[in-house]
């Protein structure tokens, strides 16, 4: 499905778009653009992958005459540029704004106005029911990307994927955790009843493959998850390594919630279920209020969320054996250094 064509990845030295590249550098696909900010990063990936069908832009979403000429001649985006950890987002709510909500009307405008295919957008579990900048910001994202979907020519397809924590990845507690026990020190968890979704590399990777194939304007899909207490994780994770380290709990963070959801129930309720995820299509109503006053779904209030505190939780074992599927777990296992 991507030979011969040109495939542009926006924040695309991060976690995702080396997995991308891991995964398609090696196929027939034509060119691999990455879009960012960070020069350095950009020089590390072209030394590690030396690869001719690489192409590096620098640039910011936030900026939309930056992605002008990244995006000339392209056929798919995967936009994947974001500001992500919710402590910072806290403190500089305007810059989630900007980069997160504003950076991906720039990138769907230029996508539009280049012609491209297919544009699937990467989005979170923290944009249900958000509580914190990061994922409000990343919830305007979501309806920027649905409503730009109602209005694109018909050429551009533009999708949303919505996933929750992506395991090992920058900035995310695993590597933490691992980090921590190779200094000897105790592993800070805030929260041990805390639960979330737990995702590979590939598992996101999959998912905005599978959007990809089987997306319609203004669709978000949801991929099935297993999901883990903090404190599972975290015993997880010591088991793994041999580790006798003590666990403190220091409380919640900024922004953060006890559970994170991956489907309301108004979106639970019309999803399509496809197995391993859910499609849900666009609400394409227009702006006629009568529809929505006189008109509604009384099973809506009947139903639960699809969230992290209600779907079977993963024991310890089940978590190692997620955990053995991590490069970073293996090379902690063996002895190497991870850094955070």
């Amino acid at each position: 499905m991507f030979g011969d064509k040109t495939l542009l990845i926006t924040g695309g030295t991060g976690t995702f778009g080396n997995a991308v590249l891991r995964r398609f550098l090696d196929t027939q696909i034509k060119e691999i653009r990455v879009f960012s900010r960070d020069e350095k990063k950009q020089d590390d990936m072209r030394k590690a992958f030396a690869n001719p069908k690489l192409r590096f832009y620098i640039g910011d979403v936030r900026t939309e005459s930056s992605l002008r000429d990244a995006m000339a001649g392209v056929d798919y985006v995967f936009h994947a540029a974001a500001l992500k950890q919710v402590p910072s987002c806290e403190f500089f709510p305007i810059e989630a704004l900007r980069t997160n909500a504003l950076g991906t009307e720039n990138v769907l405008n230029e996508a539009i106005h280049a012609g491209v295919e297919r544009v699937i957008v990467l989005s979170t579990d923290k944009a249900v029911y958000p509580i914190n900048a990061m994922g409000i910001s990343k919830a305007m994202m979501e309806k920027l990307a649905i409503a730009k979907s109602r209005v694109a020519s018909g050429k551009t397809t533009i999708c949303v994927t919505r996933y929750g924590n992506v395991m090992a990845s920058r900035g995310s507690v695993i590597p933490l955790f691992i980090n921590q026990i190779q200094s000897g020190k105790p592993l800070t968890i805030t929260d041990p009843a805390m639960t979330r979704f737990m995702m590979s590399i590939d598992d996101a990777v999959d998912l905005v493959l599978y959007a990809f194939q089987h997306g319609e304007p203004g669709d978000t899909f949801v991929q099935k998850a297993a999901s883990a207490t903090i404190e599972t994780l975290a015993l997880a994770v010591k088991r793994l390594l041999r580790a006798d380290n003590p666990v403190n709990v220091i409380g919640t963070r900024h922004g953060e919630k006890l559970y994170e959801t991956l489907l309301t129930r108004e979106e639970l309720i019309s999803a399509q279920d496809l197995g391993g995820y859910f499609r849900v299509a666009a609400d394409n109503r227009d702006l006629n209020y009568a529809l929505y006053f006189s008109e509604g779904q009384k099973d809506v209030s009947r139903k639960e969320d699809y969230n992290s505190h209600n779907v079977p939780l993963a024991d310890v074992n089940a978590m190692c054996d997620l955990l053995l599927k991590l490069d970073s777990v293996q090379q902690a296992i063996r002895g190497e250094k991870i850094e955070i």
